[in-house]
């Protein structure tokens, strides 16, 4: 089986940042426990996951794949993953000969998610 990479970008690696940073700052004030602790460790075990078995997450019907998606990326195949506090996590696989590559899209609140599929 080929190596998996996971590739954060674009709202996504955003939204990872800024949930790292504020962890961080919650850790060196010695908060041990958070919703933003429980996010990050639920996103990292969703890594974990999706680079044991690509095909991890639940697959999106390629019609309901968002316009923005298909043209800013080029994407053709899109998954969804759920995380803490009813979180989600947007995901497209692309491969090579060498290695696949899972594009982390968006890591969204529930709502956010229901916008952008349009449910």
């Amino acid at each position: 089986m080929k190596p998996v990479k996971i590739n954060l970008i674009g709202d996504a690696k955003e939204e990872y940042e800024k949930l790292n940073k504020i962890v961080g700052e919650e850790i060196s004030k010695g908060i041990s426990s958070s919703k933003n602790q429980t996010l990050l460790r639920s996103i990292k075990t969703k890594f974990s996951f999706i680079e044991n078995n690509p095909h991890y997450g639940e697959p999106i019907g390629k019609n309901k794949i968002p316009k923005k998606y298909k043209e800013i990326y080029g994407v053709n195949s899109l998954y969804w993953t759920k995380l803490s506090s009813y979180w989600r996590m947007l995901y497209s696989l692309s491969g090579s000969d060498v290695e696949i590559l899972a594009i982390i899209l968006d890591i969204v609140d529930h709502k956010k998610y229901d916008k952008i599929l349009k449910y």
